[in-house]
């Protein structure tokens, strides 16, 4: 799980970890056709240079530093990295990335630079926070994309990185975030919702779905680590859970004789292809559930809410205070 510990002036960086580890398990009782991914490797490519672009903005070695000289400054010099007191995952400072478009509350409410949450999901805190969140993707999005197509899995990660810088926003004041992690759940709660709807089509259904939950759960701990934004995380899985009943519907398959003007004998056998009761339902709730959730949130963080103040238990989703560590809250 990657973490940022960058400090600036208004706060210390928050971003995402990463969900990785997903089993193969998609066995269903019939063939299918597979698509040729190509629009999880663009997302690869297109956070890959736009972390290219926000080093060659931060451009370390002609700003004042007050950590030490720059990691790697002669070799990689207008792209080396931060001093490792100020930024230990090999990145930008919090300053550039807060001008490239890193998400804060301050700069969405108060300067209403909405834009902010859908840029801050394609910026990095660091090298290691990009290679970890960008092998995620591979594993987790490339599966997805061969089953479901281009158009769907875009749709789903998109919307929920978008759902993981909202609820982040309402929650976090002080600090920023960053980073693809909130898309990232939003595929594993796709999965999962995925592997709920089309439930009668899959083989060794328990075992995946424990599988499935186990890893989501793990990954969910994880976010309770300090300088780790667990609500980008929360937000983003919600949004894909329910995007999954909407975009990631199989059909059901039952058999009909085919009737044509041969003799009853030489009558065929077809698939027929259709939908249960229990999928449109799901699918009817879980898009009344993502449009009013998606409203209500955007509604409350324009108009200034502080969501602490209504829910005062739900600062330990994102982090648990220890012997071995403090929360910012």
């Amino acid at each position: 799980m990657a973490n940022q510990d960058v400090e600036r002036g208004r706060g210390e960086g928050k971003s995402g970890g990463y969900a990785g580890g997903v089993p193969d398990y998609f066995a269903v009782d019939r063939e299918e056709s597979f698509w040729t991914p190509w629009i999880v490797p663009m997302f690869v490519v297109a956070n890959v240079v736009m972390f290219l672009v926000t080093m060659y903005v931060n451009n370390c070695p002609d700003h004042p530093r007050i950590y030490g000289g720059c990691v790697a400054g002669g070799f990689l010099r207008r792209f080396s990295f931060q001093p490792l007191r100020e930024n230990p995952l090999l990145g930008p400072s919090s300053a550039t990335l807060v001008k490239l478009g890193a998400l804060e509350w301050s700069e969405v409410v108060r300067e209403h630079q909405g834009w902010r949450l859908v840029t801050c999901p394609w910026l990095h805190a660091g090298l290691i926070h990009l290679i970890t969140n960008m092998l995620s993707l591979l594993f987790i999005g490339i599966r997805l994309e061969q089953q479901f197509g281009f158009v769907r899995v875009g749709v789903i990660y998109l919307l929920s990185g978008l759902g993981g810088s909202v609820l982040s926003s309402l929650f976090i004041r002080g600090s920023i975030s960053v980073g693809a992690s909130g898309a990232l759940f939003g595929l594993l709660g796709a999965m999962l919702a995925e592997l709920l709807t089309n439930w009668t089509i899959y083989t060794n259904k328990v075992a995946a779905l424990f599988s499935l939950s186990v890893i989501i759960l793990i990954n969910l701990a994880i976010g309770i680590l300090p300088r780790v934004d667990n609500f980008a995380h929360i937000g983003g899985f919600l949004s894909g859970f329910l995007l999954g009943f909407v975009f990631l519907l199989r059909p059901q398959f039952g058999w009909i004789e085919r009737q044509n003007s041969a003799p009853r004998s030489q009558n065929t056998i077809r698939p027929k292809s259709k939908h249960n009761l229990y999928q449109r339902m799901l699918l009817l709730s879980a898009f009344i559930l993502l449009v009013s959730g998606f409203a209500a949130g955007l509604a409350m963080l324009f108009s200034g809410v502080n969501a602490n103040k209504h829910c005062s238990w739900c600062r330990y989703l994102n982090c648990v205070p220890t012997s071995k560590w403090q929360c910012d809250y």
